[in-house]
């Protein structure tokens, strides 16, 4: 029911109310019966172990479990037990990380959670929100919160601030009449008012149209309950995993069917299979990826970031369109006044938010000193006269809080500006009488003693304003307001309206001794000028897009705001640019999603648009194949933060919903921490590849050199003990390492790719198998030349060059095309690896009780001497490749 085109004698007969005595009693007790209590709906949150348990959904972990459980058929309890320990160690990092799961709901719940007046039986009755029903006539008072959705039926001034719903900053004058237009936004529909918005000034009264989930609160909370967009990571490593378990079954069943026709026997064969399919599964994956996020992680919080998923950081490196939101996010949600029209010259005004500090400045010219121009002075002045705002800086949280209306608020920091204090003008010319400001005549009047006379000043909607006046001010004083002068005022009106500025128009009249001021309808007033406000830019936004679009990501704005304010802020950021589309949310009710689609790559800026349009421009950007962040801090942020890849939230100004519906909230509220991020997330991606690369290239040395024996019939290079021995020890400890490695430089500046569906690019798959062939090649080069006489050291020689391969193959990993030999000791945890992995492969070697399990036998410096030199051909080989790579522009 569009309520806001209906006339309120309708709204009453159609509710069954009586707007002179609301509900009774009792009919009220039924209608909470039938239809519920005027609540969001609420799901029991999460107990700790569900959170632990969730973290072992991924078909690699259930791999890694069948993994350890054939391990333990065969008769290795220690390896079974050391999968068993990495798998929740995993579990456990992440389980700590997401912490206790607040819920979106229950924040909705408790944000709109408050009493209400209503009216039963002709008596006002203060009741908790939950109990209101459809048809109540509810009363509203400056600084409740409204507790349903409701029809206004009567309004005295009543202002309410909607920006946590609609995302405007500009307070809501609410009126009664009926608006007789189709398809009218939340922002537009100025006779209603919504569950969990604000009074901030005035009195009202309305008639209750919808509770609890039907409220459009109530809408935004089903759109969070029914989205769950998945990161990219997760998605990424449940593809790779569903390949790794196809790959481990072929391979494996091929192996066997190899090596039993080779003749080789079936208890033998069985075992290597095992253990190279656990070679195959890199049981290190989810170890080395929970090291890599949460070091991201670690970095993030130094960067004032918190994190609330291990893999949301990621996420963001992989984002090519970050989704912004205006007020809060690229603004201050302060106004601030910018122009200034006065004594026929615009003035422009420097300054952030209500700081009352700023220079003035002639438009076209230097700067302007006040004393100079007699109109600036007397703009200031009534400017201090008429706004009624009280604003104070709070260190603590180092913001300015305003008590009043935004609107005069910055009137009151631009008189400041000028040196006019409200208090000091007060006691020498004191309020005598005032007109509150009124939808229907949209100005503010009041009157100051002023000598014997009184000073009437005036403040209000630019077209009214001119309309009142006979004279302007100018610098040589008063002068009649001719035509002339007049369209000249409205032209500067309708330009400042143009920049995307909320435009007041400002006059005054000196009342003689023994006359009434008439502030009812004040006539013959003085034009003294106009004042042109913004909501602020943050400083840092303008750098930090640009910094995003040199790393080749496309910034969106999506707004509740109109469409010139929208535009005027996003050519400021940095974000639209001549020639670029702009869409609102009427234009795009009427698109389908083709057409949607169609405009999508030259649009950067929705305004006027709905919590639910932002979904669907999330989810058209998504059908496109983009990832998709989504900044915010109000309500109606929250269902777009939920949908989006990844959602981003400010933490100082940001309601708690929108931080519960976030991945990461921003605990300073610096847009350019969002850049940071994508910087940081690139660089977890590039440290990601370079372990799985290191993994499944070492993983595939063994595999090979196993294959290749039988081949070429051998006896087994390795055995099964030794493989999983290699790859429980040697590949954590190195992968682990390389998952520390420090960022690469110019992440932001070089083109970035997008990883495929499994992680895995092609030139990944051709350097793995150039190392992992290279290792094959040396290992059976000596164990061939040691078989001969003395089996058991061929095939100790063998598990040492295969363990210092890996070692070496460490450093090939670093970099795709720097040197291996490029800062040896940058990364101080790949030394302390390898020095590790070398002790124990020594205690191996040496020590009579681990000799007995892995069937070693101690090698003498000559053996060392040609492990380690054979070794060394896998930095050789990957040094010539990377070569090549740099100096002939050859992509291998």
């Amino acid at each position: 029911m569009k309520w806001y085109s209906r006339t309120t004698g309708d709204v009453e007969r159609e509710l069954q109310t009586d707007i002179a005595s609301g509900l009774s009693v009792a009919n009220a007790r039924e209608r909470l019966i039938a239809d519920g209590p005027n609540a969001l709906p609420t799901r029991p949150s999460e107990p700790a172990w569900l959170i632990f348990l969730r973290q072992f959904k991924s078909p690699l972990i259930y791999v890694l479990f069948c993994a350890a459980l054939l391990v333990y058929v065969i008769g290795d309890t220690h390896d079974a037990i050391i999968i068993g320990v990495v798998l929740i160690f995993n579990a456990a990092v992440g389980a700590v990380q997401e912490g206790r799961a607040r819920n979106a709901l229950d924040a909705l719940r408790r944000l709109a959670e408050t009493s209400a007046t209503v009216l039963r039986d002709g008596r006002e009755l203060i009741i908790p929100d939950q109990d209101v029903v459809d048809g109540d006539i509810v009363i509203l008072k400056e600084g409740e919160k409204v507790p349903a959705d409701l029809r206004i039926i009567e309004s005295r001034n009543l202002r309410v601030d909607e920006s946590s719903l609609t995302g405007e900053s500009v307070r809501v004058h609410k009126h009664t009449e009926p608006i007789r237009r189709e398809g009218m936004s939340l922002g537009d529909q100025t006779n209603m008012v919504f569950k969990g918005t604000v009074v901030v000034g005035g009195l009202g009264r309305g008639i209750a149209v919808a509770t609890g989930s039907r409220t459009e609160l109530g809408k935004i909370g089903a759109a969070i309950a029914g989205v769950d967009a998945e990161i990219p990571l997760a998605k990424d490593i449940r593809h790779l995993s569903r390949v790794i378990v196809i790959a481990v079954f072929v391979l494996s069943a091929l192996l066997f069917l190899f090596g039993i026709g080779a003749g080789r026997p079936m208890r033998e064969m069985f075992s290597t299979v095992v253990a190279l399919a656990v070679s195959i599964i890199p049981e290190g994956l989810p170890l080395v990826m929970t090291i890599i996020l949460a070091t991201g992680v670690w970095r993030m919080a130094r960067r004032n970031a918190l994190v609330k998923k291990l893999q949301a950081v990621e996420a963001l490196g992989q984002a090519n369109i970050i989704a912004v939101d205006k007020t809060g996010t690229l603004t201050e949600n302060e106004l601030v006044v910018r122009r200034v029209f006065a004594g026929e010259r615009l003035f422009m005004v420097d300054g952030t938010g209500y700081e009352p500090k700023g220079k003035i400045h002639i438009a076209g010219a230097g700067p302007a000193r006040a004393v100079s121009y007699p109109a600036l002075q007397l703009i200031g002045k009534l400017a201090a006269f008429t706004a009624d705002a009280q604003v104070a800086f709070r260190e603590e949280q180092a913001l300015w809080q305003v008590s009043g209306d935004p609107t005069e608020a910055a009137m009151i920091a631009f008189a400041e500006k000028l040196g006019f204090a409200r208090e000091e003008l007060l006691r020498a010319q004191p309020l005598v009488e005032e007109e509150p400001f009124d939808y229907g005549t949209k100005y503010h009047a009041a009157a100051y003693r002023n000598g014997q006379g009184m000073l009437v000043v005036v403040a209000g909607a630019p077209e009214t304003i001119l309309a009142r006046c006979s004279f302007a001010f100018l610098n040589t004083g008063v002068s009649p307001l001719g035509s002339e002068g007049r369209a000249n005022a409205e032209d500067i009106f309708h330009q400042l309206s143009g920049e995307g500025l909320r435009v007041v128009g400002l006059a005054y009249r000196d009342i003689p001794s023994g006359k009434h001021p008439q502030l009812d309808d004040p006539r013959d007033l003085v034009f003294a000028g106009f004042l042109g406000m913004e909501d602020s830019l943050r400083p840092e936004v303008p750098g930090a897009v640009a910094r995003a679009r040199a790393a080749h990501v496309r910034l969106v704005m999506m707004t509740g705001d109109h469409r010139l304010a929208a535009v005027s802020i996003a050519t400021q950021a940095g974000i639209w640019r001549e020639g670029d589309a702009v869409v609102t949310g009427d234009e795009l009710k009427d698109m389908n999603d083709a057409e949607l689609g169609a405009v999508l790559r030259r649009t950067t800026v929705f305004a006027r648009i709905t919590p639910q349009d932002k979904m669907r421009i999330i989810e058209a950007y998504q059908r496109e194949g983009d990832v998709v962040a989504m900044t915010g801090d109000g309500v109606n942020d929250a269902p777009s933060l939920v949908a989006a890849n990844l959602g981003v939230a400010m933490g100082r100004i940001g309601t708690e919903v929108a931080k519960d519906a976030a991945d990461i909230v921003l605990l300073d509220d610096d847009f350019g921490t969002i850049v940071a991020a994508i910087e940081e997330g690139r660089g977890m991606y590039a440290t990601i590849k370079k372990a799985i690369l290191y993994l499944f290239s070492t993983n595939l040395g063994e595999l090979l050199a196993v294959v290749g024996a039988i081949v070429i019939g051998l006896p087994l290079p390795v055995l099964p003990a030794q493989i999983l021995w290699l790859n429980l020890v040697t590949d954590p400890f190195m992968g682990a390492a390389l998952a520390v490695e420090p960022k690469e430089e110019g992440l932001l500046t070089k083109t970035f790719r997008r990883p495929n569906r499994y992680l895995i690019q092609s030139s990944m798959v051709s350097r793995a198998v150039l190392m992992g062939g290279t290792m094959m090649v040396g290992t059976l080069l000596l164990f061939g030349y040691y078989s001969w006489n003395a089996p058991l050291r061929a095939t100790t020689v063998a598990l040492t060059a295969l363990a210092v391969f890996q070692w070496l193959n460490a450093w090939n990993c670093r970099s795709d095309k720097a040197s291996a030999f490029k800062g040896v000791f940058a990364n101080r945890a790949l030394v302390w690896a390898l020095l590790g992995s070398a002790a124990l492969h020594v205690f191996v070697v040496y020590t009579p009780f681990m000799q007995k399990i892995l069937f070693t036998v101690p090698l003498a410096p000559i053996d060392w001497a040609l492990a380690i030199g054979v070794s060394f051909s896998v930095v050789a080989v990957e040094e010539l490749r990377k070569f090549v790579a740099r100096h002939m522009a050859i992509p291998i």
